[in-house]
């Protein structure tokens, strides 16, 4: 599990199975390992539901978002997003 830590220290944004890979186990054994830090405080899944990445009150941000109101709800973001929005990342997680 430290290498796991390790890996999402470094704020790559990396997928379940490129994660079993960099480890060398089995996607199963990453979600399990991802499930079992979050339950235990660890980590914790970052919400980029809104794509400004957290600057209109949510976690994470640029500082850049236009549409940036502090009240948790951001919709014109277009500076911070990437082509087709944040939607095909998948989860992502970070070290508490």
């Amino acid at each position: 599990m430290r290498e796991l830590i390790e890996l999402l220290r470094d704020g790559h944004a990396r997928t379940t199975k490129l994660l079993a890979i960099e480890l060398q186990t089995s996607e199963e054994d990453v979600k399990r390992q991802i499930e079992y830090l979050t339950n235990i405080g660890v980590i914790k899944k970052v919400d980029m539901s809104c794509g400004c990445g957290g600057s209109c009150g949510t976690s994470g941000g640029c500082g850049s978002c236009s549409g940036a109101s502090g009240s948790g709800s951001c919709n014109s973001c277009s500076s911070c997003l990437p082509d087709g929005g944040f939607k095909n990342m998948g989860e992502m997680y970070e070290v508490v």
